[in-house]
């Protein structure tokens, strides 16, 4: 769910941006529905994932949270590090964050020449509408944001209000972005430096 992280990490083309959305859409081999541009960006947001849920401190930010909400703190911790990287963005890009926002949002809305998931075409029309990444740095459209999602998940009701555990822990949660990020940064730079995860593909 935190998207403004992953198409932060993206490279800046169109099937690179895509492919980080679709990464919480498609399941299996990404081959078999996109072309290799996409395909690599779709594995690239998989190890991002992977990379996230086993680093210790994205653990130990999940603990912080009750155990009523245990099962959904991996989504609460996603959400705050697009808080933080939101509310830090000076930190991490020259790009002005709205700038960003806006440059990404065109993208996405002219990529209609690819077969998106239905309720990827759903999220992708909410999030340039309602301006979601620019968004995130507000606490309380953020706790919105999880009690939506909350209402989506089978006894979600429990989940709910989950802002108000973020508000109590936000100083020991911001320690754990500024610790886990860079981290994060120095796995996405040299990921991308292997070749061996990317496509050969023939210049026309």
């Amino acid at each position: 769910m935190n998207f403004l992280a992953h198409l932060y990490l993206a490279d800046a083309n169109d099937d690179s941006l895509i492919g980080q959305m679709l990464g919480d859409f498609i399941k299996g081999n990404p081959e078999r529905w996109y072309g290799p541009r996409i395909a690599a960006a779709i594995r690239f947001h998989r190890r991002i994932d992977a990379f996230a849920d086993h680093h210790p401190v994205v653990r130990a930010s999940r603990r912080r949270f009750s155990a009523r909400r245990r099962r959904f703190a991996g989504v609460m911790v996603d959400m705050c590090h697009d808080h933080f990287l939101a509310v830090h963005w000076r930190r991490f890009s020259v790009e002005p964050l709205p700038v960003f926002t806006r440059r990404v949002y065109g993208r996405l809305r002219t990529a209609t020449d690819v077969a998106l998931p239905a309720r990827l075409r759903w999220v992708l029309i909410q999030m340039t509408t309602n301006d979601w990444l620019g968004q995130y740095r507000d606490l309380e459209r953020l706790g919105l944001a999880l009690d939506r999602i909350a209402a989506r998940l089978t006894r979600g009701e429990r989940f709910k209000g989950g802002i108000g555990e973020i508000k109590n822990a936000y100083a020991l949660l911001e320690q754990d972005f500024e610790s886990f990020f860079p981290d994060l940064l120095d796995f996405g730079r040299h990921f991308k430096q292997n070749p061996a995860y990317w496509p050969t593909v023939t210049a026309t």
